[in-house]
């Protein structure tokens, strides 16, 4: 099992593994030909970007039986599914931002998916050779802009605000998703705690399912979708999503602020 992670260290970007309290610096592609440059830098000293640079974001609907049978929803035939807008991709440790209109916003701890080798019409048997690792996530929601219109669901603008998608701290390889429990925490009390064998769709079927709609690249996410124990955060909550073996995803919560820097500062508030 390895940890990947991307930073900023003395104003460049960089990619190497973790291990412990130190990275271990990569030069190449992650998700390609690379090679260790020697280098070890203090984890102290980076500034964490999101784990990958994603094309999309890709991001699941009702793929928990336990929330699906808790909400009475039908059982899907096949992946739903949205995508999360760049702007709204957001690095460990960063606050995701409040957004400028009201409503009510949600945390929603998952497991996200990350590509290392395109997928276009893969097949299931195939699909997981098309998976570098997994990262944590916060599919953060306003959750009252959904069906405030009723003519028309507004999953990509309730989801798609700046700062509306951290990521990371790492990608973890070699796990068994299945073997998998996500554990989300407000302010240090545990309100998410589920395993990802209770998903309808396991990885290779959602990779694969998806793949035979878009392409998939190297970089990107699929956001598993969430359980239970979904809930409203405050400016001033602290949002943690841990996942054993990949480590654990916190930002606070902050008013509403400053857009995020351009890319590919990867999407950072100003320093």
């Amino acid at each position: 099992m390895r940890h990947w992670l991307r930073f900023m260290h003395a104003g460049r970007q960089g990619f190497g593994q973790l291990h412990g309290n130190t990275v271990h610096e990569w030069r190449g592609d992650m998700f390609g030909a690379c090679e260790a440059t020697g280098t070890i830098i203090a984890l102290a000293e980076l500034q964490p970007l999101t784990p990958s640079q994603p094309s999309k974001v890709i991001a699941l609907w009702n793929n928990f039986k336990a929330l699906g049978e808790k909400l009475s929803l039908p059982v899907p035939a096949e992946p739903l599914y949205l995508l999360k807008t760049p702007n709204s991709y957001l690095p460990h440790g960063r606050a995701i931002r409040a957004p400028r209109c009201a409503g009510k916003v949600v945390y929603e701890g998952e497991l996200g998916i990350v590509i290392g080798k395109a997928a276009g019409g893969v097949t299931e048997d195939a699909a997981l050779d098309h998976v570098f690792g997994y990262t944590c996530a916060n599919d953060v929601t306003v959750a009252d802009i959904l069906n405030r219109d009723a003519s028309f669901a507004q999953w990509v603008r309730a989801k798609g605000f700046d700062t509306f998608c951290p990521m990371g701290p790492v990608v973890a390889t070699g796990l068994d998703a299945a073997q998998l429990r996500v554990v989300t925490r407000l302010n240090g009390e545990v309100r998410q705690d589920y395993p990802i064998s209770d998903m309808r769709f396991s990885v290779a079927q959602l990779v694969s399912l998806i793949s035979m709609d878009m392409t998939l690249l190297p970089g990107d996410v699929i956001l598993c979708g969430t359980s239970v124990g979904v809930g409203s955060m405050k400016p001033g909550s602290q949002v943690e999503v841990e996942i054993a073996g990949i480590g654990c995803l916190a930002n606070p919560y902050a008013p509403a602020g400053p857009a995020p820097a351009a890319p590919d500062i990867n999407y950072l508030e100003p320093p």
